[in-house]
């Protein structure tokens, strides 16, 4: 049984320090790193089988060619990616359906909403949370991406969700399950009493911990004045090299980083019998301990009785489990596709490599030499229009060289291959439909559907699974915003979150993603007809249906071109449109009235400035003609009525003028009216689906 000499209170200072490590004596620390190293290796006693798995797993996923020298140095070392396919199919799949557009975080409202007060709670903590993951966490996207890459591979993944104080918000790692160390057993990742996070760190990090008193000053230690030791000895290292073609350096130096071992551990450190969560740090070489913190960050989350007595403590739980198959034989650690498909794999490997080696040997040959054949030594290779020089005579020649004649690559062999890589699709979901290839012509589309939805059978439960580990995962976050952001947080463009949202139950946060769609065509196909049905069946809401439909169909700025009916004008009442028609026509009718008016005073000025020219004409005739008093009174008579004539034209220019004017105005209201009136027709006719589906219901 673990014990210290050192006995502490666990008070609320106790719970807000930023590390223990100064309420031990140095020999109390050495015994806490010794415990904290033998849990860790004990554990990773526990899971050797596992790692070796996982290692070989990876190499087939990298498809890392493993040195061969049977059946003879150089012969064929094919590495079929089967699981390389099976984890790429599943990414593609995945990756899409669970983080698509702006919204991943969705808030359900659980039970009566009468005033709405829940509703818009939901879409504060949406839009907050969705903001977080795709804004704030600006690698957030680019782990899961990561993540979902790796774990149908290796079949677990995990990740840790954390409040960054100097970033100012929660932060979501991916961890590999290489990289955290649990019991074998262990029955879930929240029950386990011991879990440790390998992590590296750089001097520089050291360093600033250091300097900020979140890691104990260890700058008189030894080990932390010379260069961290190479850690390259385990297998699972040096696997790691080979595939990424690394080689390791000689020697370390400044820049080779120290391994800490951070342990989520259970342990009785005020001696009250009651093992409590804390959170010890260490270096894994020198076992010394930089950081020791409590597991939990309130004092309510401690439960006492009335003697004041610890009896359970609620553990802040970091890590979330994905998983992308259980493990059969109930370990904590489940099984991708490099468990399931890497024997399958290997087989197929070895039928391909006797496949190609068989043929290097019938289409190369060899033979045998008698003692008779008299040629010179060395190497003799064949090539066109090549002839060696030999010794020997033809007929000894042909007597003395005897070819070998192997066999032809065997049919058996091909077909047990091909049998092979059948099963291995049929596990993995890979086969033609699946990854988009035509299975064969004149395929009836129904049979074609009905091959696919039962092809996605095995992807469905998966994504079931990474949608509940996502949900989880949004948990933690909705519970570490509860606890660590302000009262009130601006964000995005003059958002804001209030801290009393995310008060409440973490149940009610999950992903924005359907967990049982898995493809972009079938979430179309269901769009599709759910809108017909709002079409046709009364009590929808035909608003929420359409952003779906839209969402659907991979629309971006979809409050934009779709702001909703409530911001849309209503459409106008029958008889007011049947009226502004009347109105309409009878304008239609002034304006041909006028129209025909201003033709007539048109014509009229035309005849009028004929009798102007023929007035002028006799005035000049008269002129010439007549002389005396009788020429002045025809000339004064013939230019009072070319006044009068002028005079007139006058007035029907001016009356011209104001008709044309009014005609302009007019024929101007006629155009917008009939415009306005066109496209309220057409936004009755195709947008205003709400009215639609109340009248086709009554």
């Amino acid at each position: 049984m673990f014990e210290i000499e050192t006995k502490f209170t666990l008070d609320a200072d106790a719970i807000a320090s930023p590390n223990l490590c100064d309420r031990f004596s140095k020999e109390d620390l050495d015994s806490i790193g010794n415990h904290v190293h033998e849990g860790y290796t004990r554990d990773k006693r526990s899971r050797h089988k596992w790692e070796r798995r996982t290692q070989a797993a990876m190499d087939l996923a990298m498809q890392v060619q493993k040195e061969k020298n049977f059946p003879w140095p150089g012969c064929s070392n094919v590495a079929f990616p089967l699981i390389t396919i099976g984890a790429l199919n599943f990414h593609s799949r995945a990756y899409p359906a669970l983080i698509s557009g702006t919204e991943v975080v969705k808030c359900r409202v659980i039970g009566e909403d009468p005033t709405g007060a829940k509703t818009k709670r939901a879409g504060r903590i949406s839009v907050y949370m969705s903001w977080q993951v795709l804004e704030a966490d600006k690698a957030w996207e680019e782990q899961k991406d990561r993540l979902l890459i790796n774990l149908p591979i290796v079949g677990t993944v995990f990740t840790k969700s954390y409040w960054d104080a100097k970033r100012g918000y929660k932060v979501d790692e991916t961890v590999l399950a290489q990289d955290l160390v649990l019991d074998y057993y262990a029955k879930s990742v929240e029950s386990c009493s011991r879990k440790t996070h390998v992590i590296p760190f750089s001097r520089n990090d050291l360093h600033s911990n250091i300097k900020r008193k979140t890691f104990r000053d260890v700058s008189e230690e030894a080990w932390y004045n010379e260069p961290a030791p190479l850690s390259t000895g385990t297998a699972e290292q040096a696997q790691t090299q080979n595939r990424q073609g690394v080689t390791p350096p000689a020697q370390s130096d400044e820049v080779t980083p120290y391994i800490g071992l951070e342990q989520h551990v259970d342990l009785d450190l005020d001696g009250d019998g009651y093992a409590e969560p804390y959170i010890i740090t260490i270096e894994e070489t020198s076992k010394c301990v930089l950081r020791i913190v409590t597991g939990f960050d309130r004092p309510e989350d401690v439960e006492r009785n009335k003697a004041g007595e610890i009896i359970y403590i609620r553990r802040m739980e970091y890590f979330t489990k994905y998983s992308f198959i259980p493990s059969p034989d109930g370990g904590i650690y489940d099984s991708g596709f490099g468990v399931l498909l890497g024997p399958l794999n290997e087989s197929v490997n070895t039928g391909i490599n006797q496949l190609t080696d068989a043929g290097t040997m019938q289409t190369t040959k060899g033979g045998f030499l008698g003692k008779g054949a008299k040629i010179r030594g060395g190497v003799y290779t064949m090539s066109p229009f090549t002839w060696a020089r030999v010794d020997s005579s033809g007929d000894d020649l042909r007597k003395n060289i005897v070819p070998f004649e192997p066999g032809e690559p065997s049919t058996v062999l091909f077909q047990l291959l091909s049998l092979l890589i059948n099963y291995v699709e049929r596990i993995s979901g890979t086969t033609d439909p699946m990854v988009g290839e035509n299975p064969g012509q004149n395929t009836p589309a129904e049979t074609m559907r009905t091959m696919v939805q039962e092809g996605q059978r095995v992807y469905s439960a998966v994504f079931k699974r990474v949608w509940r580990s996502m949900k989880e995962e949004f948990k933690k976050g909705y519970i570490l915003n509860g606890i660590f952001m302000p009262q009130r947080k601006s964000f995005g463009a003059g958002q804001m979150a209030l801290k009393e949202d995310f008060l409440g139950n973490p149940d009610e946060v999950v992903p924005a993603a359907d967990p049982n769609i898995t493809s972009d065509n079938m979430a179309l196909i269901q769009a599709q007809a759910v809108k017909q049905a709002a079409m046709t069946t009364g009590g929808y809401d035909v608003e929420q249906v359409e952003r779906r439909y839209l969402k659907a169909l991979k629309v971006d700025n979809i409050d934009q071109i779709y702001p909703g009916p409530s911001k849309v004008p209503a459409p106008k009442d029958v008889k007011i449109q049947l009226q502004e028609m009347k109105n309409e026509q009878a304008a239609l009718e002034l304006q041909a009235s006028q129209q025909e008016f201003v033709m007539t005073l048109m014509e009229e000025r035309r005849m009028n400035d004929a009798a102007i020219l023929k007035i002028q004409a006799d005035i000049v005739l008269t002129q010439a003609e007549i002389e005396g008093d009788v020429q002045d009174r025809q000339v004064a008579i013939l230019n009072a009525s070319l006044g009068f004539a002028k005079q007139r034209n006058e007035t029907i220019t001016k009356q011209l003028d104001v008709l044309i004017k009014q005609l302009d105005v007019r024929k101007a209201q006629i155009e917008v009216g009939i415009k306005e009136r066109k496209a309220e027709d057409e936004r009755i006719k195709s947008g205003n689906i709400r009215r639609l589906a109340s009248t086709s219901s009554n």
